[in-house]
C-alpha cells in the first residue's frame, strides 16, 4: 500500500506571543500595567460623566464615551483577574490588553473630536509597557495595529464627521511616534535584559571567588587576618585562632586588642611606617613563633589590611623533614662505608702497637689510634641525629630524675658530687623521651665540667620558671663563657672550639630538644660563665617553688 504523506501542520500552528522577562518579573510588570490602565479608565470614568460638556461632547457622544470607557475599565478588571490566577500565558494577556487598549482608546478619539483630543498619544504609554515586556519584532506590530487603527478612524471620521483632511498629517506623525517609542522601548529593555543577565553572572563568578577564597583561607595552615582600619577584625581562619590561642566567634566583631595586643602594637607601628613587618615575634598566649606581615587593603583610601601571621614552626618542620630524609640516607652511607673501614684501621693498628719497640713508631700509631676514635665518634654522633624522629614521649619527674643522674656521672666522670648545685622543686613533671633526655644531660653536663673550675658548686643544675609559667632547665658553670663572637654559631655541627671535640655535641642537643617540643637558648651565666636553658613544653606539672 502507497503510504499517504501526513502535510505540515506547523505552519498552521498557533504560536504564543514571545516575551523576555522572568516569569516572576513578568507577572509584576504585567499588574504594574494593569494598575496603570485601571486608573486610566476611572479618569476616563469621571471625564466622561463629570467633565463631559466641558469637552465639548454633545449628549449622545457623552453617553458613548461613557459606555466605551465602562466597557474598557470592565475589560482591565478581567485582566486584573486573569493576572492574578496566572492564566491564561503572559504572551496572550499582553496581546489582549494592548488590543483592548487600541481598539477602546480609537473609539473613544473617535467621539471625542478625532486627533485633536490627543487620545491617541494614550496609546504611547501602552506601546512602552509592551516593549518593555514582549519579545522580539512583535512590539513592531502592536505599533502597526495602533497606527491603522488610528489611519482608518481619522479616515472613516473625514468621510462622515468632515474632519479636516489636513490632520492626516499629525496622524502620521503621532503613527512614526508609536513605532519609534515601541521600538525603542524594546531596545531599552533588551539592553537593560543583557545588563541584567551580565549582572547575574558577574553576581555568580563573585560569589563563586569569594566562596573559593573563603575555602583557601580556611584552609591555609597560616592565621589570616582580616582587619579594617580601626583594628576590628572582619575575617579570621582556623590557623588564626590556633596561632593566637582566640577562638573567634562568627558574627561577633573584635578588635586586635582582645585577641592580641602585641598585633594591635604592629598594626600601629605598620600605619605609621609601611615597611615594618616580616619580623619572628613569639605571641604571648601560645608562644608560638610567627611572622607577622601585613598587606594594605584599598588604594588612595586605607580601608585596612590583612595580617598574616606565617607559622615559623611548620616551615621548619617542614625543612627538618627533609633534613632528616637527607641525614638518613647518608648516615646509612656513613655506617657502610666508613665504620667498617675505621674497624679494620683500629684493629691493625691495635696489632702493629703490639710489636713495636721505637718510640717514634709508637707515637705514630698513637696517633693512628686516637684520630680512629675520633672519626668513630663523630659517626656515632652523626648516626644519633638519625633517632631524632623516632621519640617517644612520656612524663619525667625532675625532682627524682637529676639527682640520680648527676650520682651516675660523677661515677662514670670520676669527680666528686660536691662539683654539682642542684636546685630543684618538690616535684616537677616534664613531658619528654628520657633517653633523649639523658643524651642531651650528658652533653650539656660534661661540657660544664670540661670548662668549669672543678670547685664546690662550679656546675649548677637548677629548674626554673620560665616568662610563660612553664618549667625550664638550666645547666650553668663557674667558667669562661663563650666568646661573643661564637653565640651565633654555638649550635651550627661541626662547630667546635676545642681540637679534641667533634662539634656535633650541642647540635645535637638542639636537634634532640626540638624533637620534644622544647627551646634551648644559651645566655650569660650570673657568674660570668656559661648557661643552658631548656624551655619545656607547655604540658608541665609543677609543685613546690622553683629556682
Amino acid at each position: 500500500m502507497r503510504e499517504i504523506p501526513v502535510p505540515d501542520t506547523s505552519l498552521f500552528t498557533v504560536r504564543r506571543p514571545l516575551v523576555a522577562l522572568p516569569p516572576e518579573k513578568l507577572w509584576r510588570s504585567l499588574g504594574i500595567f494593569n494598575l496603570y490602565r485601571l486608573l486610566l479608565g476611572g479618569l476616563l470614568l469621571v471625564l466622561s460623566a463629570v467633565f463631559g460638556a466641558a469637552l465639548s461632547l454633545t449628549a449622545r457622544e457623552q453617553a458613548i464615551f461613557f459606555w466605551v470607557s465602562s466597557i474598557y475599565t470592565l475589560l482591565v478588571l478581567a485582566s486584573v483577574l486573569t493576572v492574578a490566577l496566572r492564566r491564561p500565558t503572559p504572551g496572550w494577556q499582553l496581546a489582549f490588553q494592548m488590543c483592548a487598549d487600541i481598539v477602546c482608546i480609537s473609539l473613544l478619539a473617535y467621539f471625542g473630536s478625532g486627533v485633536q483630543s490627543n487620545l491617541p498619544m494614550l496609546l504611547l504609554v501602552s506601546l512602552v509597557f509592551a516593549g518593555l515586556i514582549s519579545h522580539g519584532r512583535i512590539t513592531l506590530l502592536y505599533a502597526a495595529l495602533a497606527s491603522i487603527t488610528l489611519l482608518l478612524e481619522h479616515a472613516y471620521s473625514v468621510l462622515t464627521q468632515y474632519a479636516p483632511e489636513a490632520q492626516f498629517f499629525q496622524v502620521g506623525i503621532l503613527c512614526t511616534s508609536y513605532f519609534a517609542v515601541a521600538w525603542l522601548a524594546h531596545t531599552l529593555s533588551r539592553y537593560a535584559l543583557a545588563s541584567e543577565k551580565l549582572a547575574a553572572l558577574r553576581g555568580v563568578d563573585l560569589a563563586s571567588m569569594a566562596e573559593a577564597n573563603r575555602l583557601m583561607i580556611h584552609d591555609m595552615p597560616d592565621g589570616m587576618l582580616v582587619v579594617d582600619e580601626r583594628g576590628r577584625v572582619r575575617q579570621s581562619n582556623p590557623g588564626a585562632s590556633r596561632l593566637l590561642g582566640f577562638a573567634f566567634i562568627p558574627g561577633v566583631q573584635v578588635g586586635l586588642r582582645e585577641c592580641s595586643p602585641l598585633l594591635e602594637a604592629l598594626y600601629a607601628a605598620w600605619r605609621q611606617n609601611p615597611e615594618l613587618g616580616g619580623e619572628i615575634q613569639y605571641l604571648p598566649r601560645t608562644n608560638n613563633p610567627v611572622r607577622v606581615r601585613f598587606l594594605r587593603i584599598g588604594g588612595e583610601r586605607f580601608w585596612g589590611a590583612v595580617v598574616v601571621l606565617e607559622d615559623v614552626r611548620r616551615v621548619q618542620e617542614q625543612a627538618q623533614q627533609v633534613k632528616l630524609a637527607a641525614l638518613g640516607r647518608l648516615t646509612a652511607n656513613i655506617a657502610h662505608e666508613v665504620r667498617n673501614p675505621l674497624s679494620s684501621i683500629s684493629y691493625a693498628t691495635e696489632l702493629m702497637m703490639e710489636g713495636v719497640q721505637e718510640p717514634a713508631q709508637a707515637r705514630l700509631l698513637q696517633l693512628i689510634a686516637d684520630n680512629t676514635l675520633r672519626l668513630d665518634r663523630i659517626v656515632q654522633d652523626v648516626m644519633q641525629l638519625n633517632r631524632r624522629d623516632r621519640s617517644q614521649p612520656e612524663f619525667l619527674d625532675l625532682a627524682l630524675l637529676l639527682p640520680g643522674f648527676v650520682e651516675a656521672l660523677c661515677l662514670t666522670e670520676q669527680v666528686v658530687p660536691a662539683v654539682f648545685a642542684l636546685q630543684l622543686p618538690q616535684a616537677c613533671s616534664v613531658s619528654f623521651d628520657r633517653g633523649h633526655f639523658e643524651q642531651i644531660l650528658w652533653n650539656l653536663c660534661r661540657n660544664a665540667l670540661r670548662y668549669s673550675r672543678g670547685e664546690t658548686g662550679s656546675v649548677r643544675v637548677s629548674v626554673a620558671r620560665a616568662h610563660d609559667g612553664v618549667a625550664a632547665l638550666e645547666v650553668a658553670d663557674d667558667g669562661p663563657g663563650v666568646a661573643p663572637e661564637a653565640v651565633q654559631n654555638l649550635f651550627e655541627p661541626f662547630y667546635t672550639t676545642d681540637s679534641r671535640g667533634t662539634g656535633l655535641g650541642l647540635y645535637i642537643v638542639r636537634e634532640l630538644c626540638e624533637a620534644n617540643g622544647a627551646h634551648i637558648e644559651y645566655r650569660r651565666g650570673e657568674g660570668g660563665g656559661a648557661c643552658f636553658r631548656i624551655t619545656f613544653a607547655a604540658q608541665t606539672n609543677i609543685q613546690g617553688d622553683l629556682a
